[in-house]
Parts: C-alpha cells; sequence; structure tokens
C-alpha cells in the first residue's frame, strides 16, 4: 500500500465565528455523542481522542488514557504532521462540516475565483446599462420611484447591490419578467395604480376599481406581472400604457 504523505493541516469553524476559544468535545458520553459508524464492521463505534493512545477508537485502545482538550483559538486549530492521531479523530468526528471543518487552500482559492469572476461580470453589466435599462433594474430590485433620485445616485446603488450580490443581480438582468415587472413599478410610480391594504386598485380619472389581490407575503410587481402574461391581463396592461 502506499504510504500516506502526512502534512500540517488547519481546521476552522464552520459558523464564521471567531470566539477567543472554543472546546471541541473529545470522547463519547452521555453528553456528547461521538459514535463512528463502521461500514465493515456494521457498528457504532465510540471514539476518544487520547494523546497516549494508538487508536481513536474506545474498543482499541487501553484503560490508561490521556485526555487532552482540543482548543479553537479565534476560530481557528493548526494540527502539526506529528499528531496524526488528532488529525484522523478531528476528520471521523460527528461535527466535522458542521461544526469545523478542514481548510483546503486549493479548494477555498477555487470557490475564492468564483466569487470574484461572478462580480466581474455583475459589475461590467451593471456599468454597462444604459439609463432606461438602470431605470428598470432599479425599479425591479428596490420597488420605488426612480425618478426621485440622480442617475448617479441610481448607478451607485446598482453598482454596490452587483458587487454584493452578483448571482441574484445577474438573475434578474436575464429573467424576462423584469422589464415587466419594473413596467409595473412604472405604473405605481406614476399613479396609474395604487395599494389598498393587500389590493391593487386601479387610480384613474374614472376607474377606482379593484384590480386583483396580492397575496399576503408575496411581492406585488411579480404578482401584477404575472397577470399581465394572462389573456386578461395582457388587455389592461395595453390600457395603463395608453393612458398619459
Amino acid at each position: 500500500m502506499k504510504k500516506k504523505i502526512l502534512k500540517n493541516e488547519t481546521y476552522v469553524l464552520t459558523n464564521g465565528k471567531s470566539p477567543l476559544a472554543f472546546m471541541l468535545a473529545t470522547h463519547h458520553n452521555k453528553r456528547n455523542t461521538l459514535l463512528y459508524w463502521d461500514e465493515e464492521q456494521q457498528i457504532n463505534r465510540e471514539l476518544c481522542y487520547a494523546k497516549n493512545q494508538k487508536s481513536i477508537f474506545v474498543d482499541e485502545q487501553d484503560g490508561n488514557k490521556v485526555l487532552e482538550p482540543i482548543i479553537f483559538e479565534d476560530g481557528m486549530l493548526n494540527v502539526p504532521a506529528t499528531n496524526p492521531m488528532l488529525q484522523q479523530f478531528l476528520e471521523f468526528h460527528p461535527g466535522y462540516d458542521k461544526v469545523f471543518r478542514k481548510v483546503n487552500t486549493e479548494r477555498d482559492a477555487g470557490v475564492e475565483v468564483d466569487i470574484l469572476s461572478a462580480q466581474v461580470d455583475a459589475l461590467v453589466e451593471a456599468r454597462s446599462l444604459s439609463i432606461p435599462q438602470m431605470e428598470n433594474v432599479g425599479r425591479v430590485l428596490f420597488s420605488r420611484d426612480v425618478s426621485k433620485i440622480s442617475t448617479a445616485e441610481l448607478k451607485r446603488d446598482i453598482l454596490v447591490f452587483a458587487k454584493n450580490e452578483p448571482e441574484v443581480f445577474l438573475s434578474i438582468l436575464n429573467d424576462p419578467l423584469m422589464k415587466l415587472q419594473a413596467k409595473v413599478q412604472s405604473f405605481f410610480d406614476e399613479g396609474k395604480l395604487m395599494m389598498k391594504k393587500q389590493n391593487v386598485h386601479f387610480n384613474t380619472k374614472t376607474n377606482k376599481k379593484r384590480m386583483m389581490t396580492v397575496p399576503f407575503g408575496e411581492d406585488k410587481n411579480a404578482i401584477v406581472a404575472q397577470y399581465f402574461k394572462t389573456d386578461e391581463g395582457v388587455t389592461t396592461l395595453k390600457m395603463l400604457e395608453k393612458l398619459k
């Protein structure tokens, strides 16, 4: 068998926090269930990290265990290659990938590259938007009357959103409903439509009737846009577009 090459490993907490000190459970007991399912033997085996033992499994340890605490400092734990027993214990620990994970420099770098690439793509798309396109996107993203803010402010807000939420921003640009939702928001901005509680009403000189009800918790622009795609809604959309 090919001998495994040991190396230094670093582990970090997965919750994104970095407490001054975090102590990990090191042995199975009533309070902490540390069991490993052995596929070969078809049994659960108790885990225990003891620095003077040659195995992490209780059934392979003697009665002279010297327990040692496992402490993450500032959210990190460095384990040298000279302590393969601790590395094995951490990788068999039930909290692996839930409470903590091993740092994979290559994988993490790849993830970071993907994030940065998405940010670049989103920012490039955001910068290339024309003023009408910016207004459409702004209405969908921020659900507000974009005519009341300057072009510079709108462009800044869109660029910031594109940087912070690149995937959401790109999905909105590629959504065929985006322009329709932007048009819906413009109808509200122009006073052609208005909300009364959960109901959308016409707001013209001759028509104040209820057009439809928006289900609680739903986005009014998305619901109205879906309505405008129906046979009845298309007629209503054309009527609103003709209003001055």
